[in-house]
């Protein structure tokens, strides 16, 4: 069948360079000498790893093509390269690439539901993140700053919380852009659809409900019974694969009403079926009256997108890739993540993805599920494909009220608002670039981050300009800079010294200059 030739191409292609990458991974992640090979002990620990987490990715990828403002089966096309890619080069042995919520939210800032542009920008951000490995051009992460990368996930997890209440809601043909939403989502609730609500209302409770189970959840003892570990390992299965129980079950009672001849719940609808076709992303585009848009055309329309969207899905997967390799005791290699995330969006707009990153969400997932090496991501991708190539036919009975719930609840963590409390005990003006970037946001996304990264920028060229000093006198006039000395603050230092050295005759001296 056509399902099992495309997935053994894929995997034949791949397997001559999986080897190498999969003994590097585990020598780098599970503590093993040069000479070791590949464990019988870890392709367990990874079949179940990948198990979990693509019953994980399933639901989230339909979720977040939504957010996308794309059909739900983009999201799945998108889901199953970057576990292949990432076997190969990945440096990591937990990060797990495909779509997420905030890539999802800036690729509709910039294709607005058009799969053709969203597809291209997939490749085009593949090449510049590339190119940014082989240049080794990762420093630019560091001129986006704290304040401003906090800043900019709180707004998104507002703005993709709130999104998504329409669907709760049952509400149609709500415009995009937070405040049309804010607007037309009250105006119009008068017309949400029962069904829908009660519906939405039960999945958020089951899922914060589960969520809630599985962080308080007891460490297992060894001291711990057969039946408790059983019961331990139930508990923690379930809750781990909350977000798939959750919309099968959705699912199935959407279908039940619909067999009856009561279609009280909006459901996702037709979809594509069977797997994307391998094929280049047109660079042009036709409209349906006939219009050619060229592909100079749709560069000037992604403008800044062209920046922003490689960047932040480089800082997001770099960051995650970081964290869990503190966590676990390994060293990352930037530039190779870098380059193992550009090829994955050039080789994913093949299959019509748009672009992705780390997802934080399902790599914790990974990590706490024991995987060993990025192996876990193929089994992880043979779900995704599997699913494609048969149950397809089955989506179409999801509510969007459950989709709207698995988003909700998978963004509610990234607003971190305690992140104010800290900046304002540490250091109060790094409130400025992160509440611009907060407020801006809700206009539009990258001029949230744009206007960030300019007035953390700005802040930084403030201090240096005007850097701290202290000054002494007893006798001899001594000014001290907490930084070195550059152009922009002679003119500043020269006048501090020259004010102080009028105040009195001393003799002058200076250090750290």
């Amino acid at each position: 069948p056509p399902a099992y030739l495309y997935l053994c191409s894929v995997i034949v292609g791949l397997s001559a360079c999986c080897s190498s990458a999969l003994v590097g991974g585990a020598q780098a992640c599970c503590d093993v000498s040069a000479t070791s090979r590949y464990r019988l002990s870890w392709l367990q620990m990874d079949l179940v790893a990948g198990l979990t987490v693509g019953l994980t990715t399933v639901p989230q990828a339909l979720a977040y093509a939504e957010v996308a403002g794309l059909p739900v089966q983009y999201g799945l096309y998108s889901a199953f390269m970057g576990g292949f890619i990432y076997t190969v080069l990945g440096t990591s042995k937990d990060v797990t690439l495909g779509p997420t919520a905030i890539m999802s939210l800036l690729c509709a800032s910039y294709v607005g539901g058009n799969p053709v542009r969203a597809v291209l920008l997939c490749m085009l951000c593949g090449a510049i993140q590339t190119t940014m490995a082989l240049l080794r051009m990762g420093f630019l992460l560091d001129f986006i700053s704290y304040p401003v990368i906090k800043g900019f996930t709180c707004a998104a997890a507002v703005t993709i919380g709130f999104g998504q209440v329409k669907n709760v809601l049952g509400l149609n043909n709500i415009p995009r852009g937070f405040f049309l939403e804010l607007y037309y989502t009250f105006y119009r609730i008068s017309e949400a659809r029962t069904g829908d609500v009660v519906l939405g209302l039960l999945c958020l409770a089951v899922l914060v409900m589960l969520t809630w189970m599985k962080r308080t959840l007891n460490p297992r003892s060894e001291q711990d019974t057969t039946v408790a570990r059983v019961a331990h390992g139930l508990v923690w299965g379930t809750a781990t694969v909350r977000n798939a129980l959750v919309v099968v079950a959705a699912s199935l009672v959407a279908f039940s009403w619909n067999a009856f001849g009561s279609p009280v719940f909006t459901v996702t609808g037709k979809t594509s079926r069977g797997l994307p076709p391998f094929r280049i992303p047109r660079f042009s585009e036709t409209t349906p009256n006939g219009t050619v848009i060229s592909f100079g055309e749709i560069l000037e329309d992604f403008g800044g997108g062209l920046a922003v969207i490689p960047l932040m899905g480089l800082l997001e997967s770099i960051a995650i890739a970081k964290a869990f390799g503190s966590q676990n005791d390994y060293r990352i290699d930037a530039n190779q993540e870098l380059f193992a995330i550009g090829l994955t969006n050039i080789m994913g707009s093949f299959v019509s993805a748009y672009p992705v990153t780390g997802s934080f969400g399902r790599t914790a997932v990974n990590s706490q599920t024991g995987v060993c090496t990025p192996a876990g991501g193929i089994v992880t991708g043979v779900i995704v494909l599997l699913s494609l190539a048969f149950l397809m036919p089955a989506f179409y009975y999801i509510p969007k009220a459950s989709l709207g719930a698995v988003i909700i609840c998978a963004v509610a963590p990234m607003a971190d608002y305690s992140v104010v409390l800290k900046l304002w005990r540490t250091r109060k003006q790094d409130l400025v670039p992160f509440l611009t970037t907060f407020l801006l946001s809700f206009w539009e996304v990258q001029y949230g981050i744009v206007g960030g990264v300019i007035v953390s920028g700005l802040m930084l060229l403030y201090n240096i300009a005007r850097p701290s000093i202290k000054v002494s006198d007893h006798g001899v006039l001594v000014m001290e800079l907490d930084s070195g000395l550059s152009f922009p603050s002679t003119e500043y230092l020269s006048r501090v010294l020259y004010t102080q050295a009028l105040q009195g005759e001393c003799v002058c001296g200076c250090i750290r200059l």
